[in-house]
Formats: structure tokens, sequence, C-alpha cells
């Protein structure tokens, strides 16, 4: 003990006059309505019209950090974004590296500055709070963030629920939030704010969906963006400061799993419009892991029988689906769900159509065990391929520890998938300024990228809430109308709303994927294109996004619907086929 103190004394000496460690404040804020925490799809809260509303998305980005001193000197903190997201638990944001003072005040933004606004996304890392493939809150060929997205359903008395889209965006309404708050920074803290979606509805004028239209995306001169900008300073609220805030644990390093002694780094392309993927660390791309990879994918060891791959139901000609509404598997065994194209895996974070796998190395394994699929345990497909000489060889070259398991396969697999990028579709090369779009193309397009809001005259397709980006997909989970879809993503959360929601497909290759939806109930583009026009059903879970929409659909013209199917032939990708 005496050795102990002697230590920590010598250090005291030591340490330079007036130095002291830098402070972090934590700030958490916490989605409310009306003084009560926010539940998510929640068909129960009032606004001041008398219309009762549930949030089925809460999601927006901060920015232009400042703390005050005493002073009244504002100290800003540059380059710090957030993104908040209520479905996600994105509550927090972390302020590092704060010089140790009292403060008396914070300020952020809503919504990035114009500069950032106006950059080029696909340059932020993977993981970034600005990476369009984490927030989901960039409009890609339209250009900027959107800075708020508050969406959900309402309903005016007995009537029926309608769906609302409220998106805040655009450099005019960039909104500042200041408040007074006594922090002592001279050593860690914490501070915990409420954002009041009632104040945001009422304040400083109370809105009304069935009033004042149930979508925005804040175009100039749009009343409902400017209460919204009004609203928004006085929705957020200090509740509590806490005078030490808890050090967050410290992550171990990623170390790669297995690498072997010698190994060849695989190059990694893709396009320079996409988001940066966030690439397992721990299971960094070598080319004999993938060409490994490669070779399990194809292989009908993998299946009791010797008869079923993992390509017999995602072949490369057809985009890597098999074009059957539900797969065929083993002995004929009849799955209950569509083959999903194989390709762009890398920006995806949930599998299967209900999302029940967390990662491909889940995923890959799944299949094989299924009775339906290939019916064989990963225990016995490891000694059937233990059996060949060259499979030995190539896990050997493949990964440093010897042996073939479960684990080994499973990475090899996802390295492989994660390589299938299509990027080269007739789109692809217009937008690079090496094609152009016919007429009947570049009206789809317009369609596909433009809301359908009779308030303000506008009429498309609005195809882009769900399939934006140069992904052509959210990667999210919808009810996307289908009479009698199944439970969906209610069957892995158990949440009633999620009854009837499937993942969203990317619209690359959507011409080569056919059947279509999560079944294969729809047998032409044709087909889907007239779902969304007039065929849309009703019910408390449908999408908010199609919920919005008056009766069965967007009512689009047979005109349109041709246009919209001829952009949507532009995004096959030729050079994905063998």
């Amino acid at each position: 003990m005496k050795r102990l103190l002697h230590a920590a004394l010598a250090a005291l000496l030591l340490a330079p006059a007036g130095s002291a460690r830098a402070a972090r404040l934590e700030i958490t804020i916490a989605p409310q309505f009306a003084g009560e925490p926010l539940r998510l799809d929640s068909l129960r809260y009032q606004n001041a019209a008398g219309e009762t509303l549930s949030v089925s998305r809460l999601s927006y980005l901060l920015s232009g950090f400042a703390l005050q001193r005493d002073s009244g000197e504002w100290l800003e903190l540059p380059d710090l974004h957030a993104w908040m997201d209520a479905a996600a638990r994105r509550q927090t944001v972390t302020l590092d590296s704060v010089p140790p003072a009292p403060y008396r005040a914070v300020r952020f933004h809503v919504g990035p500055d114009a500069a950032v606004n106006a950059a080029d996304p696909a340059r932020f890392p993977a993981g970034h709070a600005l990476n369009p493939a984490v927030n989901g809150l960039h409009w890609s060929w339209q250009g900027g963030y959107v800075f708020m997205a508050l969406e959900g359903h309402y309903r005016q008395g007995a009537a029926e629920p309608g769906g609302y889209i409220w998106h805040l965006a655009r450099d005019p309404n960039r909104t500042v939030v200041s408040f007074t708050a006594s922090l002592d920074l001279r050593h860690d803290a914490g501070l915990l704010l409420h954002l009041d979606i009632a104040s945001l509805l009422n304040a400083p004028r109370a809105l009304s969906f069935t009033r004042d239209g149930s979508t925005t995306h804040s175009r100039e001169g749009d009343p409902v963006a400017a209460a919204l900008k009004a609203a928004l300073p006085g929705a957020f609220r200090v509740h509590r400061i806490v005078s030490a805030a808890p050090a967050a644990p410290a992550r171990p390093p990623v170390q790669p799993i297995d690498l072997p002694d010698k190994f060849t780094p695989y190059s990694f392309t893709m396009s320079r419009m996409f988001p940066l993927p966030e690439l397992p660390r721990d299971n960094p791309l070598i080319t004999e892991r993938v060409a490994l990879g490669k070779r399990l994918f194809r292989e009908p060891l993998l299946s009791r029988n010797d008869t079923v791959s993992c390509a017999t139901c995602h072949r490369e000609k057809d985009a890597f689906t098999d074009s059957l509404p539900v797969s065929i598997g083993i002995d004929g065994r009849q799955g209950d769900r569509n083959a999903m194209p194989l390709f762009n895996l890398a920006w995806k974070s949930q599998f299967f159509w209900d999302g029940r796998a967390a990662s491909l190395r889940t995923q890959v394994l799944m299949p094989i065990a299924d009775h339906r699929e290939m019916d064989l345990s990963p225990g016995q497909a490891c000694k059937k391929l233990a059996a060949q000489p060259d499979y030995v060889e190539g896990f050997h070259a493949a990964f440093k520890s010897q042996g073939i398991t479960p684990d080994k396969i499973a990475l090899a697999l996802e390295q492989y998938l994660l390589t299938i990028v299509a990027s080269q579709s007739k789109l692809d090369a217009v937008l690079n300024g090496k094609a152009t779009l016919t007429d009947a193309e570049q009206r789809g397009f317009e369609l596909f990228m433009t809301e359908s809001d009779p308030r303000t005259g506008q009429r498309g397709a609005d195809c882009f809430h769900c399939h934006g980006g140069p992904l052509f997909s959210d990667h999210q989970f919808h009810n996307n109308g289908l009479a009698s879809p199944g439970k969906g993503r209610a069957a892995i959360t158990g949440e009633t709303a999620d009854e009837g929601r499937f993942v969203t497909p990317s619209l690359r290759n959507i011409a080569l994927t056919a059947p279509y939806m999560h079944d294969g109930r729809f047998a032409t583009l044709e087909e889907v294109v007239a779902h969304y026009s007039s065929g849309i059903h009703r019910s408390p879970v449908l999408d908010p996004n199609l919920a919005k929409h008056a009766g069965p659909g967007l009512q689009l013209s047979a005109e349109d619907q041709q246009a919209l199917i001829a952009f949507l032939k532009t995004l096959t990708d030729s050079h994905l086929l063998p």
C-alpha cells in the first residue's frame, strides 16, 4: 500500500502545472410524447387537432455542437455529427476531448451545414453518422440529407387510419437548438434531454394531418416545414444533468479470424457512388478465402444426397435467383419464400425476407441444415468435405489452423458473397455521362423519384422512399399492402406492428429476378406496378408511405406505369451475368 501511495504522489508531483485531463460529455436524447416515453407503432397519441396518431419512424441528424463558457464565449466542436434514431435506439452522442471548465449552455443544429449537405455522401467512412448506408437519410440523386424524418399513422375519429411522412430538409430549414445547462466539465458528465413529439406537432401552431397534409419534403414555401422548424427548438428540453457520466467500456481490438501465414489481399471494387460498406474486420477479404467460398457455393456435397448446392436456388444467369415463386430444395421439397438475389450484400446487416439472420456467416449455414433445402447438418458437411483432398488443401490455404469446421465454411461463403457487386447498369452509365435515357425511361425515372402529393399538385410514383439511393433499397422492413402476406417480420420480433413486414429488395436487376414479392405472387413487373397503382390492401400496419395515399394505390395512368417499367429495366447489370 505504501509503495502505491508513493507512486501516486510521485505522479502528482511530476505532472505539469495546470494540466488536466480533457472531459467527456454524453448527451442522451430520449423521445417523448406529452411527457411520457414514446412507444413506436402505437396508435394511441392525440394531437391538438383531435387526431389519433402513432410514430413509426423518428430519425434525425445533429451537427454544429458547441458549449458556452461562463465568459460567454462559445467553444465550437467542429466535424462532429450524430445520427439519432428511435427504432435503432440511437439516443446518445459523446463530446470527447472537451477542455475542462464550467460551461453554462449547449448548442447544436438539427441537420448538417450547407457544405456538408451538398458534399458527396460516398466519402464518409463505414459507420460514420453521415454515411447513407448507416442513416438512410440521404436523398441520393436529388441531393442533400433529410434533417429529420417523422413518419407514422393517424386517424380522425373512427375513420380508417392513414399514413403521414413529414421530412424536414433543405438548407434553409437547418435549425439551431440552444438551452441553458450548468455543466461542470472539470470531470466527465452526462446530459439527458427529452424530445417531445407532442410539442413538435402542437407549437407554435397546431398541425393537422387532415388539414395540413400528410406529407412534406420541405419545398420552398411549404407551411408544414415552416411550422416544424419553428417548433423544433422548443421540443428539446433538459431533463437531468449527471455530474459524472460512466466511462464507456473499452472495446477489445478486432482480430482477424484464423488468417493463414501467407495470403493475398482481395481487391474489393464498387461504384464511386455507393456508400462505403462496413466489411467484417474479423474476416478481411483474402483471395484464398474468396476462392474457397466461390467453390463451396456451387458444391452439391453440402446437401444430404449430393444434388443441391447454394447455386441451385441462386443461379448467376438469373441474377442469383431461381425464377420460381418459391424455392424447391432436396427431394423436390418446396419452401415458402422466393429466393432472394445475392448481390450488394456488403451493405446489408439483416438477412432473409424476415431478417432472422444478423450476419452472412450465420445465414449461409441455415439453408444447409434446413430439411427443405439441403438437409445436411454442418458437422456432416465438414466430414464430406474432409474426404476430398482438394478441399483439405483449399481450407489449408484459406485458414491458419488445420481441419474443416462449420465456422470456416461460413467465413469462406461470407467472403465470396460479399464480393458480388452489381453497379454497372445502363443507369450507372447514364450517371457517368456514357449513355442517355430514352424519353420513356426518363419519364419513368422522374416518376420514381417524385413524391405523389395532391396538396402541392405533384404526381409521382413515390418509389424512392423505400428504393432510393444507388443501392435501390433502404434495407428496412415494410408492409407493402399485400393481401394475406403472412407473419413476416412479426414471426421474429413478436411485435404486432411487424405483421406482414418484409425486407425491401434491391431493384437492381429487377427485370431478371421474376417472380416477385416474398412469395413470388407476381409473375411480371406489370403486375408489381399495378399492385402499387391500384391493388394496395389497406390495414392498420400498412407502411405510412403507402397509407398516406387515399384509396387502393397511386392511381398511375397506363402510360406512366409503362414508363416506370422502362426505367426499372435500365437497372439490369449485364456485367454480373455469366
